[in-house]
């Protein structure tokens, strides 16, 4: 295993906080304020669980601090004015039982803070330790929270935390566009849609087939998710020839293969060797985005519209299976998600179990050994400069404390030369499985080339 040699031991990193400010949206139309927002049913899928993008930025060429952090606030308060949900308040509405937001204009929660090392000395590896009440603030009575934290070398830190109840990564990847945009006086890319009008059918109709993916569930479950050793949080980096070489195995069959597919095909394979033998079987599953899939322009949909599809296999096929074959397994398990007829049974679904909680099986752990993959191709990393250049690494984490399946999310690297930046959150055993070829590399500072 390689870890960058001159990163210190998180227990030597201090972060200092200097000031908290709420930002509120700036000249917010009178309709807004006030105005109630009711979650889809697909948000209410997607639970309340915090949702984290962490981004690291060179020295910027304002030497000035307090001048960056002024100038940040003054973007997202005109940017908050057209996300205007995002300086809300997330309740419990007392008819429905249901989360709904408030858009009162709370506003949005930002924290400055001062670290006692310079960029190249943080564990970008082992990045949970540095996350947790040092690089992310949480405070449940804002649904974005926001913290920038100074380095010695004169680097900065930007965390954002979103409540998921807000939207998905496509929402908030363009909250994140439209504010770096706003900073840098561009116009806007996309202009929000708030409507959330992803209503179900009438009468409400699904195939059973759902009721094997999804369950209605109590909080009570959620906390008692049992126990696992799914513990690791990790950034690994992996290069584009890795990537295109895994693309060619899996269409060695003359199919066409994405590299999302051959990708997950390759980390199947090593995830059933590090699988106990009292285990016949193992599944994974991957995240889709129903824009695109369903009728009507939704580019600019704020809300969630998330679906995962699951397969399972045995891992004697796994074992034995080629890249290619295992690739063409994933292709059809993703393909029967991806299709508007799956999102309309999902939103009908949800309708027919409501009032509750919903969430996908393998969330609670339920079924055996899983890991879901998401793909964040789309999001933007280099592009989000709020007018002190480019970031040297952008990426999702998360500070769940605990979860009843793996986690890998992929995006590209800043570097935009095709390679990768892989979040995970996984088992010791698959870690160090990984970790033993050379596609999964444990990030350090030279992938970020600081």
């Amino acid at each position: 295993m390689l870890i960058a040699s001159s990163a210190l031991p998180t227990d030597q990193m201090e972060v200092n906080f200097t000031k908290k400010s709420i930002v509120k949206a700036f000249n917010l139309l009178p309709e807004r304020h006030h105005k109630l927002i009711t979650l889809s049913n697909l948000d209410l899928l997607s639970g309340r669980f915090p949702v984290t993008y962490l981004y690291f930025y060179h020295r910027p060429s304002i030497n000035n601090l307090s001048s960056t952090v002024e100038s940040l606030k003054s973007s997202l308060a005109e940017t908050l004015s057209y996300y205007y949900p995002f300086a809300g308040r997330i309740t419990e509405d007392p008819d429905t039982s249901e989360p709904i937001i408030i858009c009162d204009n709370t506003g949005a929660l930002l924290v400055e803070a001062q670290a006692n090392i310079p960029l190249r000395k943080l564990d970008l590896y082992n990045i949970n330790d540095s996350l947790q009440g040092k690089l992310v603030s949480t405070d449940p009575n804002f649904p974005l929270q926001v913290q920038v934290t100074h380095y010695t070398c004169g680097g900065v830190s930007m965390t954002f935390t979103f409540d998921h109840a807000l939207g998905d990564a496509s929402a908030f990847g363009n909250f994140l566009s439209s504010w770096s945009q706003v900073a840098r006086k561009m116009p806007l890319s996309c202009i929000p849609d708030h409507g959330r009008n992803l209503r179900p059918r009438l009468p409400p109709t699904y195939r059973p087939c759902l009721d094997q993916t999804f369950v209605k569930c109590t909080l009570e479950e959620i906390r008692n998710i049992p126990k696992t050793n799914i513990l690791l949080k990790r950034l690994y980096y992996v290069d584009a020839s890795s990537i295109n070489k895994l693309q060619s195995l899996a269409c060695a069959d003359g199919n066409k293969r994405t590299k999302i597919e051959a990708f997950s095909a390759y980390i199947w394979k090593v995830m059933v060797t590090t699988i106990d033998k009292s285990h016949a079987k193992c599944k994974m599953g991957w995240l889709v985005d129903g824009r695109g899939r369903l009728n009507g322009s939704m580019s600019n949909y704020i809300g969630n519209v998330l679906s995962v599809a699951i397969e399972e296999a045995s891992i004697v096929e796994i074992k034995q299976g080629s890249i290619s074959e295992i690739a063409n397994n994933v292709h059809e398990a993703i393909s029967k998600v991806a299709n508007e007829e799956h999102f309309l049974d999902l939103i009908d679904w949800i309708e027919c179990h409501k009032p509750g909680l919903m969430l996908p099986k393998v969330v609670l752990g339920r079924g055996g050994p899983a890991l879901v993959l998401s793909s964040g191709r789309r999001f933007p990393v280099a592009e989000l400069d709020f007018g002190f250049g480019s970031p040297v690494l952008g990426t999702v984490s998360s500070i769940i404390e605990k979860s009843g399946v793996g986690y890998m999310n992929q995006r590209p690297s800043a570097r935009s030369d095709g390679s990768w930046i892989v979040s995970a959150i996984i088992w010791p055993e698959l870690a160090a499985a990984l970790e033993s070829d050379s596609v999964f590399q444990p990030l350090c500072a030279s992938h970020l080339q600081i």
